[in-house]
């Protein structure tokens, strides 16, 4: 399909590139990736890349203001489901194509490609490059290489041999300088730093082997952090061997909702997040809810779910 999606891409003199709310470095790398190889290949193009972006991830270009009453062609990278898109209204297209790795969770754009074996949209994003008269250069380069990286946690999770062979294509043609695409996804403040040991005293471990910790408003208050951050620190808990699902439950007061960050060595946690206004990969997805009440019910949930995951394990 990518040869489809290109010719789309010639047909529109307007284009808009949009994503999931709650941005993070794959959303934003494949979006920006995207925007640029486009402004390359076809510099008279008028492209925005649009959505509510975040100061932690300042080492990306800004956002764009998209016009009133713009037309043309939309792209979603990134975005199982209509709800999620960080736009208000995407009936107004002429055409709207959507490019995701999370499995299928709805159809809502005209043209849809899904391929969930993919480690993250930035790879398959790389990969329609590849496959098409799309330009790519050095800076492009460096936007998809964190956003692997940053979906993938450094290529220990949902790694493939094919990201593998596109990565190191990739770092032969440009010479990307690395210490510093690193530093920009992993390098945090102290006060995170401090975040971090206080959840690793805090946090509940169940006998089913569910770890949990809910980071209310007045701790990231005192921390100094914001919930984004809170949140972002769920994959520091991936080695703890009593531990089968890992869950960062963050209070956003700002909008009214508690934001679950949910990971797992084993049993399948996207069903469960589904439930709860989210979605994502089976080890690795998150949901969002309004009141303490739900809280515990996703909680209880997902320790049923560990509970039954070991018992067929027996």
């Amino acid at each position: 399909m990518y040869r489809e999606i290109f010719e789309e891409i010639k047909k529109y003199d307007n284009i808009v590139i949009a994503r999931h709310i709650g941005v993070d470095p794959d959303a934003l790398a494949s979006q920006m990736a995207l925007r640029e190889t486009i402004k390359l290949t076809f510099p008279n193009k008028n492209v925005y890349a649009v959505g509510n972006g975040s100061s932690k991830f300042n080492y990306f270009p800004k956002l764009d203001h998209m016009p009133d009453h713009l037309d043309g062609l939309l792209l979603i990278v990134d975005t199982p489901d209509k709800k999620r898109v960080d736009l208000q209204d995407i009936s107004t297209f002429a055409k709207t194509i959507k490019i995701d790795h999370h499995p299928w969770l709805e159809t809502f754009c005209d043209m849809e490609y899904i391929d969930d074996k993919a480690s993250s949209a930035s790879e398959i994003i790389l990969d329609l490059i590849n496959n098409t008269d799309l330009l790519m250069n050095e800076e492009i380069a460096g936007y998809l290489f964190m956003g692997i990286v940053s979906d993938t946690n450094r290529f220990l999770f949902s790694t493939t041999s094919k990201t593998l062979s596109l990565v190191a294509n990739l770092l032969s043609q440009y010479q990307l300088d690395l210490p510093v695409l690193y530093e920009n996804i992993f390098l945090r403040p102290l006060k995170e730093v401090r975040l971090q040991g206080y959840i690793e005293q805090n946090m509940i471990v169940s006998p089913n082997g569910l770890a949990s910790i809910i980071i209310t408003n007045q701790v990231i208050n005192e921390y100094g952090v914001d919930s984004g951050s809170a949140g972002n620190l769920v994959n520091n808990l991936n080695s703890i061997s009593e531990v089968l699902v890992w869950v960062m439950v963050s209070e956003d007061v700002k909008n009214g909702l508690y934001k679950f960050n949910i990971r797992s060595r084993g049993p399948i946690v996207n069903t469960v997040a589904e439930k709860y206004n989210g979605g994502g990969h089976k080890y690795a997805a998150g949901a969002r809810v309004k009141t303490m009440e739900e809280v515990e019910r996703v909680l209880g949930d997902l320790d049923q779910l560990c509970h039954d995951y070991l018992n067929s394990e027996v």
